[in-house]
């Protein structure tokens, strides 16, 4: 294998696929299919797009809310935490697998979201690619299929050969999602670069905040995505 590739093939303090927790995962998820690279990749994006819940106001300001681990016992996470998961069980499968990020204008986010940010833009959208086949895809598992129903918006598929990313319009043939900007790959989370971003788009002050309130409450997530309605 080229080595370039290695580093996306190694364990880190976030994607910690040398953690029991998440390499037992893995080896329950991929029990039943064939360890061919494009499949274990398949049976490993439904499992987390579909097994955790995407929660958009989960904590994000430290490496350890990125943590494959704590993102598999929280059981739930926004979309760098679903992208992280993934990530690492793609190393753990001895894929070469990396997180990929970019700006995304999301027409159809809830008001209580859009109030909460301040925008509807989601910046440092996180997704993940897959060297399979001598060739990166791919793949992202941040909405789960219940989630994509309210929204009346088809859950992205994965077939580990085709780039999954989000669909333009909805099933009404409503503006659903615009790409607005690409910030390239990474072999790890940018945690720092995650929050600075964050801090210029939606003002320090705001995200300052987030944190504040977060600390206070222990962490805890105080909303419910899942009850907002679609805007």
């Amino acid at each position: 294998m080229d080595r370039k590739l290695q580093t996306y093939l190694a364990p880190t303090a976030i994607l910690n696929f040398d953690h029991p927790t998440v390499s037992g995962y893995a080896e329950d998820v991929l029990n039943r299919v064939d360890r061919k690279p494009a499949t274990m990749a398949v049976a490993l994006y439904y499992a987390v797009r579909d097994g955790i819940r995407y929660d958009p106001y989960s904590p994000f300001y430290l490496p350890e809310h990125y943590r494959a681990s704590s993102v598999l016992k929280r059981g739930r996470g926004y979309c760098v935490g679903k992208a992280a998961l993934l990530c690492t069980l793609g190393r753990f499968c001895d894929i070469p697998s990396r997180l990929g990020f970019a700006t995304v204008h999301n027409h159809l986010a809830s008001k209580q979201l859009i109030d909460f940010l301040g925008s509807n833009r989601f910046v440092y959208h996180g997704y993940v690619e897959f060297y399979i086949d001598d060739r990166w895809v791919k793949a992202t598992p941040a909405f789960n299929v219940q989630l994509c129903d309210r929204y009346h918006v088809d859950p992205l598929d994965f077939n580990g050969r085709e780039d999954s990313v989000f669909h333009e319009y909805n099933r009404e043939d409503e503006r659903y999602m615009e790409y607005l900007a690409d910030h390239g790959t990474f072999p790890d989370v940018p945690v720092a670069a995650i929050v600075a971003a964050w801090e210029k788009e939606y003002g320090k002050q705001r995200v300052q905040g987030w944190i504040r309130n977060m600390e206070a409450a222990g962490e805890r997530v105080e909303r419910d995505f899942f009850q907002e309605e679609p805007g």
